[in-house]
């Protein structure tokens, strides 16, 4: 039986791709050969310097194309899809790493105000909906898709943050989980990766917050945060295994 688990020659759609997990991700998909869309809202010289980065050796036959995107407007995801059919000739990717998340640190739900509750799940949930939406077609067509949502350890734990962020990526576990059943016999594969305490990604919160919660290091069995190198090799593990699908992997340093 042929089974097809190449990434090189895919077209993958990176989310919040200026840094961290992001940023990772794409390094380790373009050394396996995959283009690249990645998406930025508000550090383009780090884009920038990520695409500089990577086409230092010429590749005739790739292209690394930088988006700048308002992850929470549907209209701006729709105007991305358009951008990724002009300069890469095919309407979606076949790899959607939805990465983009939001995530304002909170006491409790007394601070919530509606709005922030709507943007929150705006940026961490409906995005990953419209892409998710905007991409199966292509991957149909295709018989081969690979879709990974970055979630979080407060999806399954509820986290250090207020209700908005736990709920916002308990959404889209559920909703991976719905899509991975009904697209499988498509050749797409839906799942997500669920990390804890990762550093250099520009969501930790500060050691006052974190203090004599799960989050402290002191209190994470490994002894420090993940790297975003570490979440990048679990997306990449998922990218090229086309028999796991449904699945939240959680990357917490032995958090539970």
């Amino acid at each position: 039986m042929s089974v097809d688990n190449r990434v090189s020659g895919r077209l993958a759609l990176i989310t919040g791709a200026s840094g961290g997990i992001g940023a990772a991700c794409a390094r380790a998909l373009w050394a396996e050969g995959a283009s690249l869309a990645l998406t930025y809202f508000s550090h383009q010289e780090s884009i920038g310097a990520l695409a500089k980065e990577l086409t230092a050796s010429p590749d005739d036959n790739r292209r690394i194309t930088t988006h700048k995107v308002d992850t929470s407007s549907v209209e701006a995801l729709e105007h991305l899809f358009q951008e990724i059919n002009e300069q890469h000739s095919q309407r979606a990717p076949d790899i959607l790493i939805s990465n983009a998340g939001y995530g304002k640190r909170l006491p409790g739900i007394m601070d919530v105000t509606y709005d922030e509750f709507d943007y929150t799940l705006d940026v961490n949930l409906k995005a990953s909906f419209v892409l998710s939406k905007l991409s199966i077609p292509h991957m149909e067509a295709r018989r081969w898709g690979r879709i990974v949502f970055i979630s979080s350890i407060a999806a399954i734990g509820g986290g250090i943050n207020a209700c908005h962020y736990a709920a916002s990526k308990a959404g889209l576990s559920g909703m991976m989980k719905n899509l991975a059943r009904k697209h499988a016999k498509m050749g797409i594969t839906v799942n997500d990766v669920a990390p804890a305490m990762i550093g250099d990604t520009g969501m930790i919160p500060d050691a006052q917050f974190v203090e004599g919660t799960p989050g402290d290091v002191k209190n994470i069995p490994v002894g420090r945060l993940g790297t975003p190198e570490e979440c990048a090799n679990v997306v990449m593990m998922i990218c090229k295994t086309g028999y796991l699908t449904g699945q939240s992997i959680l990357l917490s340093g032995g958090l539970g």
